[in-house]
């Protein structure tokens, strides 16, 4: 659920908020390979689930943009 004190989320949660994303980093802690450009910062609606970063094939988390 979302809440304030929330402030990102990773690849298959649910987007409770309409918004943009932007990557922030691996979900192994790790920043390379870095995305592409249009894997940055993404549109999500609310009910859609936030993806992976499909160039390197991994999970990453996503910060409002």
């Amino acid at each position: 659920m979302f809440t304030k004190t929330k402030t990102r989320w990773k690849t298959g949660e649910k987007c409770v908020l309409t918004a943009r994303y932007r990557w922030e980093k691996y979900t192994d802690g790790t920043y390379s390979p870095q995305p592409t450009a249009e894997e940055r910062e993404i549109p999500l609606s609310s009910g859609e689930t936030f993806p992976p970063i499909r160039s390197a094939e991994k999970a990453c988390y996503w910060v409002l943009n």
